[in-house]
């Protein structure tokens, strides 16, 4: 996309400032983590971001308990298989409201008192502004939690399970274009023209190094005559890795289970699909506008499974597969659930319908449904192969 034809949108001041210092433009990586994770101006960082059905967007576990209900025994099956005499960690990465942590800690003290009596709640949040709102809603957890960061736990690992629930999701990715000739990184450029408001601008920026190049290839975006017209632009995702290689120096043993939306390779990286998958959310709106009031909108892009899974690989994880939620979801007795709402006495219709409607929601296959589940294992013990199971990778039981 050319600079002329690229949408102009307002440059904050301190934005405005920023890109000046850096010579007047920076890789769209870098902007997204500024707009996102910067502790005054980020979108979490500041903690200006709700989660939720009246905040700016809506997550699973945002929508009821029964979400957690459902994914409990899976935690549990998970940390009964570490060793009994040990210390274990639910760990929740990026844990946005708390809604989840708080959820899962109630269900497994419920469910699994003696293993709720070794376990600990540890929130893995960066963002100052979201962990305030965290340590409110968790005051009255019925488990020990601590906040910590991978640093942290690196120098001590834990053993559990560790979810990454809409995390990943939220690193600052890399943008490519295609401008007919040579791919370039994409940036972010502030336009200061006599007269006229400061803007931000997406352009065409320096071309991929060879060694950049050569990650294109398994992707499928150096094949010849692929018909992708100038301006065809995605993404790529550098700081997965490193999120997983953090992730693996904190847990010495236990399962990394990752949720959030994802494609194959081949969708991903379609032709026809020109612009990636980069969105941007405010207040239930989504918008392809992705520089539009800096620091108050979510930006997420998908993830893309095989990157995932060869960057997990990488770093000591060991893959025991992936399903979509709704697949999950059904696996672990979603359709029991949905059947049992018929039995209860005593709750109001109005209270049963939503439930019924929040159930739903979680298996749509055009929303929620389409998450993919994917699940790794890390042993401490060398040759020990570690968790080799998961409940939602069996068939669901016929009703």
């Amino acid at each position: 996309m050319s600079s002329a034809a690229a949408p102009a949108h307002p440059a904050p001041a301190w934005l405005a400032e920023r890109l000046r210092a850096a010579g007047g433009a920076v890789p769209f990586r870098t902007y997204m983590q500024w707009a996102l994770h910067d502790p005054e101006h980020g979108a979490y960082g500041s903690g200006r971001l709700q989660v939720g059905p009246r905040g700016d967007f809506v997550t699973s576990p945002s929508l009821g308990p029964d979400f957690a209900a459902l994914l409990a025994p899976q935690i549990a099956q998970w940390l009964q298989q570490q060793s009994a005499d040990q210390a274990l960690a639910l760990l929740e990465a990026g844990p946005g409201e708390g809604d989840l942590a708080l959820q899962l800690a109630r269900e497994l003290v419920a469910g699994w008192p003696e293993l709720a009596a070794r376990t600990t709640l540890v929130l893995i949040e960066p963002n100052a502004g979201m962990a305030e709102r965290q340590r409110e809603r968790l005051r009255e957890c019925p488990l020990p939690c601590r906040w910590k960061s991978f640093a942290e736990l690196a120098a001590q690992p834990v053993c559990g399970v560790l979810l990454a629930h809409e995390v990943l999701d939220a690193l600052a990715v890399e943008r490519i274009v295609w401008d007919g000739t040579l791919w370039r990184r994409q940036q972010v450029a502030l336009h200061e023209v006599p007269n006229a408001e400061l803007s931000l601008r997406l352009e065409p920026g320096q071309p991929l190094a060879p060694q950049e190049l050569a990650q294109l290839e398994p992707l499928g975006l150096l094949q010849p005559g692929s018909q992708r017209q100038p301006g065809w632009c995605t993404e790529l995702h550098p700081e997965q890795a490193l999120w997983l290689e953090a992730a693996a120096a904190a847990l010495g043993s236990g399962v990394l289970l990752v949720i959030d939306y994802a494609h194959e390779a081949w969708r991903y990286y379609a032709p026809q699909r020109s612009n990636g998958t980069l969105m941007a959310y405010r207040n239930q709106q989504a918008s392809t506008e992705l520089l539009q009031e800096p620091g108050c909108w979510d930006l997420t892009a998908h993830l893309c499974l095989e990157t995932l899974e060869q960057a997990a690989a990488e770093a000591g994880w060991r893959s025991l597969g992936q399903r979509r939620q709704g697949e999950a979801l059904l696996a672990l007795g979603l359709a029991q659930r949905l059947h049992g709402l018929q039995q209860q006495s005593g709750v109001g219709l109005d209270a049963l319908l939503g439930r019924r409607e929040a159930l739903l929601r979680l298996v749509d296959p055009h929303t929620l449904g389409d998450f993919r589940w994917a699940a790794f294992a890390r042993s401490a013990a060398s040759g020990d192969p570690g968790p080799s199971d998961a409940l939602f990778l069996q068939d669901p039981p016929l009703t």
